[in-house]
């Protein structure tokens, strides 16, 4: 299995900066996407912000022009750094990579997710 572990989580004034990171490790062949996800209490886990290998990016409108991700190779790593934070970032924050990883013959798909670091940011 791959597992992720997540830092960087904590409270912030509004308009105050914060850095996620998150850290794969295991048997792991390649990682293709690597993204964060936050879910803020009575609401539905939504996409934050996604990097390729290619190194692509996609971000929620929400969160253009103030959030940046990158991503390590080397260290299997994501990053999310966060800029002008508003009450409402206020959320769990989550990362997912996925790839492929090793098996006893070969390799096959891994989806993994992190556990969860809380982002506050007081108004």
């Amino acid at each position: 299995q791959v597992q992720l572990v997540e830092s960087g989580g904590g409270l912030v004034q509004s308009g105050g900066s914060l850095r996620l990171s998150c850290a794969a490790s295991g048997r792991i062949f390649s990682i293709y996407t690597m993204g964060w996800y936050r879910q803020a209490p009575g609401k539905q886990r939504e996409l934050v912000a996604v990097i390729t290998s290619g190194n692509n990016t996609n971000y929620a409108d929400s969160v253009k022009g103030r959030f940046t991700i990158s991503r390590d190779n080397a260290k299997n790593t994501v990053y999310l750094q966060m800029n002008s934070l508003k009450f409402e970032d206020t959320a769990v924050y989550y990362c997912n990579q996925k790839g492929k990883r090793y098996v006893v013959i070969g390799v096959t798909d891994f989806d993994s997710w992190g556990q969860g670091t809380q982002v506050t940011v007081s108004s």
